[in-house]
């Protein structure tokens, strides 16, 4: 298996571009995909949610019509001592969060779990739960989707884990060129989203066009690399978040120096809602 390199993880930090910046960007919104771009990620984009101290967010994706329907996502940016001892007004929507700078204390049902960069959590819809940074305050990305609940299958549990206390899973007869570092048993048919972290080394690509009935958003976390989405080609790079809609055609090659990563996520495991 190839080697890597130290993993690293973007950090957004808003800001403003100078006045002689031009405005042409690689910004891309269609019926198939969206590329947001880190350069568009400005103080003025930002959001404030009820019951968040100290908190700014990044809204990447929401349900909308024609844009994501499956799930929304946010980069959030957390001040010192910042949190929320009421993060989630629906009772409805599970929760994947990943840190990549700082750290952050959740606490579900009276226990305390400490996530440092490269934390992990899953935290089931219907949970009461809260979370705190200390005073170098934390960076992560907060995925929200509604659990779609199954007669006889019970929920999935709460689970705390940090990526580099998970082997990747090599893609076969790629040598590790291309691996898949995944948070959820994909056994686990509870779960109705995965959330995994994709790793290409420099030249690796996923050699055909994708098309398959997940959703998709994309955070690139490290590298760059240059995506066909639905017959155009776009370069990519950490920082840009994409989005994917189901049965867009996707392929890739990672470009270098180092590993092209990204932050992955797809509704899985249930039946297509009928109308």
């Amino acid at each position: 298996m190839r080697g890597t390199t130290d993993k690293t993880y973007f950090v957004a930090k808003g800001g403003l571009p100078p006045q002689s910046q031009i405005t042409t960007d690689r910004a891309v919104f269609t019926q198939a995909y969206a590329v947001i771009p880190k350069g568009v990620l400005s103080d003025i984009v930002t959001s404030a949610l009820p019951f968040w101290d100290q908190a700014r967010f990044w809204v990447l994706a929401r349900p909308l019509s024609g844009f994501a329907e499956t799930f929304s996502q946010y980069i959030v940016e957390l001040g010192a001592d910042g949190g929320s001892e009421k993060p989630e007004s629906d009772p409805n929507a599970e929760t994947a969060i990943f840190v990549v700078e700082g750290s952050l204390r959740i606490t579900v049902a009276g226990t305390e779990h400490v996530l440092s960069k490269g934390g992990f959590a899953y935290i089931p819809a219907g949970t009461d739960w809260r979370l705190r940074t200390d005073a170098g305050g934390c960076n992560f990305h907060w995925i929200r989707k509604r659990y779609q609940r199954i007669d006889g299958l019970d929920a999935p549990d709460a689970f705390f884990v940090n990526e580099a206390d998970i082997a990747p899973n090599a893609m076969p007869d790629t040598d590790g060129a291309w691996a898949t570092t995944r948070f959820m048993d994909p056994q686990d048919l509870r779960h109705d989203m995965h959330v995994t972290i994709v790793t290409l080394q420099p030249g690796a690509s996923i050699p055909f066009a994708e098309t398959h009935v997940m959703e998709h958003g994309l955070y690139v976390l490290q590298g760059k690399g240059v995506y066909h989405l639905n017959q155009d080609w776009v370069e990519v790079e950490a920082g840009d978040f994409m989005w994917l809609r189901a049965f867009c055609p996707q392929a890739c090659y990672a470009g270098g120096p180092e590993p092209f990563r990204y932050l992955l996520y797809k509704d899985v495991n249930r039946h297509a809602t009928l109308p």
